[in-house]
C-alpha cells in the first residue's frame, strides 16, 4: 500500500484536472505579461501614448501587489472557489478593456484590472496548492508551477511580435481567453471541494490598506514626474513621495531602507536589479522598435534570448549550490549582478550606436538574463534561511512583494523621463537612454549591498 502511494504522482487521476488547470492558468498569466514587452511600442505608438508608455508595465505591477494583497487576506474568509471566480473575471475585464482600448487611458485601465487579477489568481493557486495536494507532492507541482513561466518566456515575445507584425497588437491579448477558460473548467471542480477554512487572525492583518495606499502614491509619484518642469507635477511628485514612505516601511522588512545587514540588504539588493532587469528589457523593446526600426518579432526573439539565458543560470547556481552546500551564495549574488551590469552597459551601446548594434542587444540580453539567473533564485534562498518557524510565509511574500513594486517603479520612472525627454525635444533615443543610465545606476547600487547580505548557517 505505501509502494503504490509514493508512487502517485501529480498527474495521476485524483490531481490531474487541477495540476493541468493550474499549469494553464499560470502559463496564460506569464504569456499574456512577458507578450506585452514585445507589443507596447506598437501600441503605444497606435494609441498615441508614448508618454505614457512606462505605465503599461507600472500600472499591471502596482495592481498586482494590490491584488496579491486583497486576497491574501479575502480567501480563507471566502474560500479558494469564489476567489478564483473573482480573480479570474477581474483578468478577463481587464483583457477585454485591454484589447478594445481606443487610447492609451482606457487600455491603462484595463491593465490595473488585468494586474489585480493577477496578482489574485497566483495567490489563489499558491492557496490550492496547499490544500489540493499532500505535502510529498508539492514539490513537484511548484517545479510545474516555476517550469509554467520558461516556455512563455521563451516563445510568448516572438509569437506576441508575429501577432502586432501581421495582424494586430489586440490579438495578443484575445488570444488568451480560451485558455483562461479551459483553466477554469479544469479547476474549479476540484476547488469547489475545498472547505472554507476558519478565519484567523493574521500577521499581516491590514497590510491590504497599505498595498491601496502605496499603489495610490506611487501613482501620484509617477504621474508628477511625469510633468516634473511644471509646479504642479513638482508638488504631486513630492506628494506621492510623502504618501509612500509609509507603506514601505510597513511592507518590507525593518531595516530595509538603513540596508541593515542579513535579511533587509539581501531584499534592498533583490529589489533594485529586479528593477533593473524590468526595466532594461522594457526600454529595450522599444529602442529596438522605435529607434532601431526593427520588426516586433525580431525584438522579441532578443528579449528571448534573456530568458533563455536565465533559465540556463538558474540552473546552473542550483548545481553550484548542491555541489557547495549553499556556502558560496554570495559570491553568486555578486557574480550575477555583476554579468548584469555588464548587460546593461551592453544594452546602452546597442541603442547608441547610430548604425546597427544588433550584436550588443543580443549580447546584452544574454548578460542580463544569466546575471538575473544567478541572483533571483540565490537571494531567494538567503532570505528564507532568516525565516524563523512559522514566518516563511511571511518573508516569501516580501520577496513576492519585491518583485513586483520595484519594477513598477523603476519602469514608471523610466517612462516619466522619456516623457519629459520628448517634451523638451531632446528626442526618443535621449529619453531611451537616459532611462537605462537609470538602471546602470540601480544595478551598481545593488552590487554594493549585496556585500551586505549575510547568511545564516
Amino acid at each position: 500500500m505505501e509502494t503504490t502511494q509514493k508512487s502517485v504522482g501529480i498527474f495521476d487521476s485524483n490531481y490531474r484536472a487541477l495540476t493541468i488547470g493550474i499549469i494553464l492558468a499560470v502559463t496564460t498569466v506569464a504569456f499574456e505579461g512577458l507578450a506585452i514587452t514585445t507589443i507596447a511600442p506598437s501600441l503605444a505608438q497606435q494609441l498615441d501614448g508614448l508618454h505614457l508608455y512606462g505605465w503599461i508595465f507600472s500600472a499591471f505591477l502596482l495592481a498586482q501587489i494590490v491584488g496579491t494583497m486583497i486576497m491574501g487576506q479575502r480567501i480563507n474568509k471566502n474560500g479558494v472557489f469564489v476567489a478564483f471566480i473573482a480573480s479570474i473575471l477581474c483578468f478577463v475585464i481587464g483583457i477585454v478593456i485591454a484589447a478594445a482600448s481606443l487610447n492609451m487611458m482606457v487600455l491603462i485601465a484595463g491593465r490595473v484590472f488585468q494586474g489585480l487579477g493577477a496578482g489574485a489568481i497566483i495567490t489563489c493557486v499558491y492557496y490550492s496548492i496547499t490544500l489540493g495536494y499532500p505535502d510529498r507532492m508539492r514539490t513537484q507541482i511548484l517545479a510545474m508551477f516555476s517550469g509554467a513561466y520558461i516556455l512563455p518566456a521563451l516563445i510568448g515575445p516572438y509569437i506576441a511580435g508575429l501577432l502586432a507584425e501581421n495582424v494586430s497588437w489586440r490579438f495578443v491579448f484575445w488570444m488568451v481567453l480560451p485558455f483562461i477558460g479551459l483553466a477554469v473548467g479544469l479547476t474549479l471542480p476540484a476547488f469547489r471541494k475545498f472547505k472554507v477554512t476558519e478565519n484567523v487572525t493574521s500577521k499581516s492583518s491590514g497590510k491590504e490598506g497599505y498595498a491601496v495606499l502605496l499603489a495610490v502614491g506611487t501613482g501620484m509619484l509617477l504621474t508628477g514626474l511625469g510633468y516634473i518642469s511644471d509646479w504642479k507635477g513638482m508638488a504631486l511628485s513630492a506628494a506621492g513621495l510623502i504618501v509612500i514612505i509609509h507603506p514601505l516601511r510597513k511592507l518590507l522588512p525593518e531595516g530595509t531602507f538603513r540596508v541593515r545587514r542579513g535579511l533587509p540588504a539581501t531584499i534592498a539588493s533583490r529589489g533594485l536589479f529586479v528593477a533593473c532587469y524590468n526595466a532594461t528589457e522594457s526600454y529595450v523593446v522599444l529602442a529596438l522598435t522605435e529607434v532601431k526600426q526593427l520588426p516586433a518579432d525580431l525584438a522579441g526573439l532578443i528579449v528571448a534570448a534573456g530568458a533563455l539565458s536565465w533559465s540556463a543560470a538558474a540552473w546552473f547556481q542550483s548545481k553550484l549550490d548542491t555541489k557547495d552546500h549553499g556556502t558560496g551564495r554570495n559570491k553568486r549574488v555578486a557574480a550575477g549582478i555583476g554579468f548584469m551590469i555588464i548587460g546593461v552597459a551592453a544594452v546602452m551601446l546597442a541603442v547608441g550606436i547610430p548604425e546597427g548594434g544588433i550584436v550588443f542587444a543580443v549580447v546584452s540580453q544574454i548578460f542580463t538574463g544569466f546575471g538575473i539567473g544567478l541572483a533571483h533564485p540565490t537571494t531567494g534562498a538567503i532570505a528564507l534561511q532568516h525565516a524563523k518557524a512559522g514566518e516563511e510565509g511571511e518573508i516569501s511574500a516580501s520577496l513576492q512583494f519585491t518583485d513586483a513594486f520595484s519594477p513598477g517603479l523603476s519602469i514608471g520612472i523610466g517612462g516619466a523621463i522619456i516623457a519629459v525627454s520628448q517634451s523638451l525635444n531632446w528626442g526618443l533615443l535621449t529619453g531611451i537612454l537616459l532611462a537605462l543610465s537609470l538602471q546602470l545606476f540601480f544595478v551598481m547600487m545593488s552590487l554594493s549591498i549585496s556585500f551586505r547580505i549575510k547568511q545564516t548557517k
